[in-house]
């Protein structure tokens, strides 16, 4: 049975791109939004945790976010891994309850916003390139196990690299939009 499956290989490019659009979503222009802290991990029970694993993130105002920790030893745990995720949030501590302000949009904060677009968008043309990577492994493994022909080796390895262009495009196009956006609200 041959290990290459196409798609396989462009549901898991398809979930490199969707895993983008959700890291931009969070990216909020000056308003308060609960997404904006679904990339931060905390270190917890000895292992890294999301936030929302252990916490409620709300949005009790406009420009406020509110992070109810549900175990208090957790509580400064939390607070480094906001801190660590470099965001521009400075969390402020009170009991189990972390107040985070949003600031104001300069444009230093515009440009570092976009740069955490950035980031976020070389992070998934990475996973990107992997699968294909791993597509091309499967490929020469087949050729190896006689399931396939070189000429058709060559053939899906050209096939995995339009696939590649393909979603490393639409990884380039989204982030895009989302940096004209930060850039002009």
């Amino acid at each position: 049975m041959p290990k290459y499956d196409k798609a396989d290989i462009e549901r898991r490019m398809q979930g490199a791109v969707e895993s983008l659009k959700g890291d931009l979503g969070g990216l909020r222009t000056g308003r308060a939004n609960t997404a904006l802290l679904d990339p931060v991990v905390a270190e917890v029970y000895g292992s890294m945790m999301p936030l929302n694993q252990v916490a409620t993130v709300s949005a009790p105002e406009p420009r406020m976010l509110s992070v109810q920790v549900w175990d208090k030893a957790n509580v400064s745990a939390v607070e480094k891994g906001i801190t660590k995720a470099n965001l521009g949030l400075n969390p402020m501590t009170d009991g189990q309850t972390i107040r985070l302000p949003m600031p104001d949009l300069n444009e230093e904060r515009r440009k570092e916003l976009a740069k955490l677009a950035g980031t976020y968008a070389e992070k998934a043309k990475i996973a990107i390139r992997n699968v294909r990577r791993d597509a091309n492994e499967a490929l020469k493994e087949d050729e190896k196990k006689k399931e396939i022909s070189e000429d058709e080796r060559k053939r899906l390895e050209t096939e995995v690299q339009e696939l590649t262009d393909k979603f490393v495009a639409e990884a380039d196009t989204t982030t895009e939009t989302k940096e004209k956006e930060i850039m002009t609200q």
